[in-house]
């Protein structure tokens, strides 16, 4: 909450000397070293530059504007422009009294929401779920989270995979050798099984491969019989679905699948023609480079051999059918109407593995050229692989991909056993508990603490470990808080009245880490990267480590045992909303 304060004070103070200045641009920020203060903003030196002004004198006007007393002990301009802030003892205390009384959480709901589409997970029907849909699912989530807790509007749409060529295959198995019985018992085992029998079968038989051709046609030209059994197919797949996100404790508030936008697909084309757009190329329908760009810039081109060559995107293949990228287009037009909740996004952003970004950048570019008029941020946020500790991809001894259930399952077999070990007073019903919320909180954190442009090796070792940035040790670090009331048969101190004195170092630096809660949430908003918020979670715990040992809570007494009551309270807020926001569920107990 101070550095907002503080932004703008500074930013009215360059408003007062700069009138046209963009002051979306002044910020405040931690300083990168404590030694200088608390806070900088290195925005006046890129002001003066473009003005061609001495950033220094810009730096002494401004400050001989901008009166922070209120917060700050000083304000230093520092090299060629910076200014550091070094706040007031009294400022930090009354923050953290206010946070004590749940006047708010050190960061502030946006006064310009957005609408924001997350676009995410994105299974395919008749397929089981699996280790590959972790990154997609618990990524979209928690940014939708953390956008929804910044008071932005978010849709987030599930983009299920429910029409394409695996249907006529799929069509074949089913009428030809369908166990109902195994169908009863494992829908998703028993169309895997269709599946993979009929495509090894196509492979082998040119015979068969037509037979499927046939079944899709029929069914994209509205056969009944197997229009009904392709929407089974989806009811089925739902059902999975549904199941593993109520696990996980995620909603959708939109599911459209492929199938959804084939009634618009026909137009897509047409429109992008008549644009002048999309041409003819080889039979197909493509959208070609239109050299506004430069080469390395330009999607529609790739290098080979030292020279740039076209590398179009097919929007329609010379069978008359369509494909990804005339569907994306279409759901990009959809949701650029209002979809159907009523409103243009501001930001659309999907969710998907590295190796879409070319499809992206294509996407994106040709939306931008076929609509120059809509002003919408599209963002693909792109996550790299799950590796084995072969360092190959993450799959079961028999080379199987490993199925999320199953994954999920042994999560929580595996979290039992350790609760069980550790805590064998506890209650069964008490120990599964917490073993599903460790175990599942596990998996989510280990992901979402990863830069997720990296590919990572998975280690149940690691994952579950109570030592290090885990979930365990950030929820066992909640627990330890709130036992500190349990213990004291306190009630929470929100009631406190008056400030708050911090006089020992390892309180004052678990207030300063704490005032930074709000900052986090922004850069995660701003940079789609939960990981800085597993981050500063991390070092709030060791923080918290710190103080919790060096000063008594429970034995100090008066004025000093409110404060550190107080630190703990709002510590445990935060620890709780921060992996809240991650999708991680905390217990009182562990």
């Amino acid at each position: 909450m101070l550095h907002i304060f503080l932004e703008q004070r500074l930013q009215d103070a360059v408003r007062s000397i700069l009138p046209d200045a963009d002051i979306s641009r002044v910020l405040v920020r931690p300083a990168t070293d404590t030694k200088f203060g608390d806070y900088q903003s290195n925005a006046l030196m890129s002001l003066a530059k473009e003005r061609k002004m001495n950033p220094r004198q810009l730096a002494t006007d401004v400050k001989a504007k901008l009166d922070v007393s209120e917060w700050c002990d000083k304000v230093e301009i520092a090299g060629a422009g910076f200014l550091n802030f070094t706040l007031k003892l009294s400022a930090i205390g009354q923050a953290l009294s206010g946070a004590a009384r749940g006047e708010h959480l050190f960061f502030q709901k946006t006064t310009k929401p957005r609408t924001v589409v997350v676009d995410f997970s994105s299974p395919n029907i008749a397929k089981p779920m699996h280790v590959g849909h972790i990154r997609s699912t618990i990524l979209g989530d928690s940014l939708a989270r953390i956008l929804r807790l910044l008071g932005h509007r978010v849709v987030t749409d599930n983009h299920i995979g429910d029409w394409g060529t695996q249907f006529g295959k799929l069509l074949v198995g089913w009428k030809k050798h369908l166990d109902k019985a195994a169908l009863e018992k494992d829908p998703i085992g028993e169309m895997e099984r269709l599946y993979k029998l009929v495509n090894a079968a196509c492979e082998q038989d040119p015979a068969v491969l037509d037979e499927a051709r046939q079944e899709l046609v029929n069914l994209q030209s509205g056969d009944e019989t197997n229009l009904g059994i392709w929407r089974e197919m989806i009811a089925l797949s739902e059902t999975q679905f549904e199941r593993v996100y109520k696990r996980l404790g995620i909603k959708f508030d939109c599911t459209y699948g492929e199938s959804f936008y084939n009634p618009m697909l026909k137009g897509v084309v047409e429109d992008l023609r008549s644009a002048g757009l999309a041409k003819e190329s080889d039979g197909a329908i493509a959208i070609l480079s239109d050299g506004k760009l430069p080469p390395k810039e330009d999607p529609f081109l790739v290098q080979r051999d030292g020279e740039w060559l076209a590398n179009p995107a097919i929007i329609q293949k010379d069978d008359g059918g369509f494909n990804y990228a005339t569907t994306d287009l279409a759901t990009l037009q959809f949701r650029m109407e209002g979809g159907t909740w009523g409103a243009k996004p501001d930001e659309i952003i999907y969710v998907t593995d590295g190796r879409q970004q070319l499809h992206f950048r294509q996407i994106f570019r040709a939306f931008r050229n076929w609509h120059p008029e809509i002003d919408v941020k599209l963002a693909h946020v792109w996550f790299g692989s799950i590796l084995g500790e072969d360092n190959k991809p993450f799959k079961t001894r028999s080379g199987e991909t490993v199925k999320l259930e199953g994954l999920l399952d042994e999560a929580e077999e595996r979290a039992l056993k350790i609760v069980s070990e550790k805590n064998k007073e506890l209650t069964e019903q008490t120990r599964l508990e917490i073993a599903r919320v460790v175990g599942l909180g596990s998996i989510k954190y280990f992901d979402l603490s990863q830069n997720r442009q990296s590919d990572y090796v998975f280690s149940w070792d690691k994952m579950l470990s109570l030592q290090g940035n885990t979930a365990p040790y950030l929820q066992y670090a909640y627990t330890r808080v709130r036992s500190i009331f349990r213990k004291g048969e306190l009630q929470d101190v929100g009631s406190t009245g008056g400030d708050i004195s911090l006089d020992a170092l390892e309180e004052l630096a678990l207030a300063k880490h704490l005032l930074n809660f709000g900052l986090v949430l922004e850069a995660v908003a701003e940079d789609y990267r939960p990981n800085f918020l597993c981050t500063y979670l991390y070092e709030l715990s060791g923080h918290f480590a710190r103080f919790y040992e060096n000063c008594p809570v429970l034995k100090s007494e008066g004025a000093q045992r409110t404060a550190r009551l107080a630190l703990c309270e709002v510590t445990a807020k935060v620890l709780k909303q921060g992996l809240e926001v991650l999708g991680i569920e905390v217990t009182e107990t562990m």
